[in-house]
């Protein structure tokens, strides 16, 4: 019987590690997740006001579009800004101020009568946003080592489709049940009352969040010695310093970039578009369409948390990402292309939802396997806000393309083809950086 290695850790100190680590999940995630799903109730709840909206306000596809997108203009500004203020005054308190101020911008979509005030008060949410998601990853990288994060971020992940499983039904019920009111319309009432989560997240990130391990006064000396030396073994071979001009030298921060901005443009054509798809297959009452808006994020969820353990456990970081975005391009045009009742349009939308939010959670493995410390929270805060430009032009795009040419297929079928391309791109990745 051969011996076992003496590289190999005893059971004791797996499971002691692995308990250590759940303990530290459990203090950090839930919170977290609260604040994930407060950002994309706040993100896309505009995608279910859009039909009251534009009725009541007399918006064009194009106005919503410009409208829905010009959010992540000002996201994009302020992203590299906000990275670096939080890597130097901490995680508690910058991302709790970036909560609390994106649900204050949000409730004041309700108030909004113009196209340029909805233009001037989007990009003021963007603004407020601006830094979180980035800001979360750079945080996790702190707390978990490389072999570790994919699970760590899937959690966080989810807080995604979660947003819509819950977020989808209480929209439609808001829309359906606030119908009589006299003090306001319904999709004012949406606004207002979604951005409610985001304030309690905000207090919650200042009560239970930690700047880094050094302040966790939850955890003993031995293990906070434990996680430093498994971060430190981890960044052994990361980058540590890169001035922020040399930073956009490096080809591999245009290329993730370029990869998140493919991707991005097929996510946001989902979220903004699908109620609109779902009530074109014959569904008609808000209710109704927010419930089956729930389903396809359902079954991303369960995608995410499946995606998350194998990239982890097999390696094979960059065929999964590929994979997801493939699955969920086809599915996507399936959607556009099946035009038939409800049950085959859910279907082809789950596939594409499971897909695409699966790559969105995996592609956050890759430079956080590069980088490390102030160069890894702005390096990931680049390629989030190059990224995020997406979020610009896929709802305009759609939103143009509507009006110019009067077919609502073609500009999700244009968002299937880069989205085709984002998965091709991603196969140029070196696998040894990128699934060590």
């Amino acid at each position: 019987m051969s011996s076992i290695p003496s590289t190999f850790p005893p059971p004791s100190a797996v499971s002691l590690k692995d308990r250590l680590y759940a303990r530290i999940t459990v203090r950090l995630m839930p919170v977290l997740m609260l604040a994930f799903i407060a950002a994309q109730i706040d993100r896309v709840n505009v995608g279910f006001a859009k039909a009251q909206m534009q009725s009541a306000l007399d918006f064009s596809d194009a106005v919503y579009g410009l409208g829905a997108g010009i959010f992540f203009i000002g996201y994009f500004l302020f992203e590299v800004p906000s990275n670096a203020i939080l890597a130097r005054v901490g995680a508690r308190r910058w991302l709790a101020r970036i909560v609390i101020t994106w649900g204050i911008m949000s409730a004041m979509t309700a108030f909004v009568q113009t196209p340029g005030q909805f233009y001037v008060v989007r990009f003021l949410i963007g603004v407020a946003e601006a830094g979180f998601a980035p800001g979360v990853i750079y945080y996790l990288s702190t707390w978990f080592p490389n072999s570790r994060r994919g699970r760590a971020t899937s959690y966080v992940g989810i807080s995604i489709p979660l947003a819509f499983i819950l977020g989808a039904p209480i929209s439609g019920w808001i829309l359906h049940s606030f119908a009589g009111s006299t003090i306001m319309a319904p999709w004012r009432w949406l606004f207002v009352l979604e951005a409610l989560p985001a304030l309690v997240a905000g207090i919650l990130l200042l009560i239970f969040l930690n700047d880094d391990i050094k302040s966790a006064k939850w955890l003993s000396e031995e293990d906070k010695s434990m996680v430093e030396e498994d971060l430190r073994i981890d960044n052994r071979e990361k980058v540590a310093s890169i001035p922020l001009t040399e930073m956009f030298r490096l080809p591999a921060v245009w290329m993730l970039s370029f990869i998140y901005f493919c991707l991005l443009m097929g996510l946001y054509g989902l979220n903004f578009w699908m109620p609109s798809l779902i009530m074109r297959s014959g569904v008609s009452n808000e209710l109704t369409v927010g419930l089956l808006t729930a389903i396809p994020f359902t079954a991303a969820l369960i995608a995410i948390l499946v995606t998350g353990r194998t990239a982890d456990r097999t390696r094979m970081r960059r065929a999964h990402f590929s994979g997801a975005m493939f699955m969920g391009a086809a599915a996507l045009a399936g959607a556009m292309a099946i035009g038939g009742g409800p049950v085959a349009t859910v279907l082809a939308l789950s596939v594409a939802a499971a897909g695409l939010l699966s790559a969105t959670i995996l592609i956050w493995a890759f430079p956080t396997a590069m980088m490390q410390g102030a160069t890894a929270a702005i390096g990931i805060a680049i390629v989030n806000s190059l990224g995020n430009l997406a979020g610009f032009v896929s709802p305009f795009a759609v939103g143009w393309l509507n009006v110019r040419t009067g077919n609502p297929e073609l500009g999700m079928y244009l968002i299937t083809v880069v989205v085709t391309i984002g998965a091709i791109a991603a196969l140029t990745l070196p696998a040894r950086v990128v699934d060590k």
